[in-house]
């Protein structure tokens, strides 16, 4: 529906009452487009995340979840090991090892491991910078909720399983289940 509409505002005439006017002096909407945008995407990724709350956390299928979020945005919920050495974004992985996924309308609570000690993480939907299922080839990346952060380097997540090796793979071990887990380091594009 929103994509025929699209077409169609794109294929009224420049000269019409409707039609866009893309000259230089075009001014800046007052409506903030983006935000609505940024907001409706991350409410995709709510919704999927409530669908497996729903499902009693049982992930369909192949699919499995890497949710990449600002830990110093508001309401951000980690521990504090987690935060110092994650001190801008942390990737977490949903896949095997999760348990008492909670959605609401703002945020996420997930309980995940890390080297072998259990956590809490609460996450609000706008601290999330981008959620990706390779099972699907799906992807969604947001801007930063928390601007006033700076980037930093920090290691790679290590929930469900151990740092790889060197040779540039992405590290990837057998669990009790007889299933794989792939550590993946989303690369910031500049």
């Amino acid at each position: 529906m929103w994509i025929g509409l699209l077409l169609y505002l794109d294929q009224v005439p420049a000269n019409s009452h409707l039609g866009p006017n893309m000259s230089d002096d075009t001014p800046d909407s007052l409506i903030p487009y983006d935000e609505i945008v940024q907001e409706a995407l991350r409410a995709v990724v709510g919704r999927v995340l409530g669908e497996v709350e729903a499902a009693g956390g049982a992930l369909p299928g192949e699919h499995h979840f890497y949710i990449t979020f600002k830990t110093g945005a508001p309401g951000v919920q980690i521990r504090d090991d987690l935060r110092e050495r994650f001190p801008d974004e942390m990737t977490i992985v949903l896949q095997n090892k999760f348990w008492d996924l909670e959605v609401d309308d703002t945020s996420f609570s997930v309980g995940l491991s890390f080297n072998q000690r259990p956590a809490e993480l609460i996450i609000p939907f706008a601290a999330i910078t981008a959620f990706v299922d390779p099972a699907v080839d799906f992807g969604l990346q947001f801007q930063a909720a928390a601007s006033d952060v700076e980037p930093t380097d920090h290691d790679d997540p290590e929930n469900d399983g151990p740092d790889g090796g060197d040779d540039g793979e992405p590290p990837v071990t057998s669990s009790e289940d007889g299933s794989n887990v792939v550590t993946v380091d989303f690369g910031r594009k500049k």
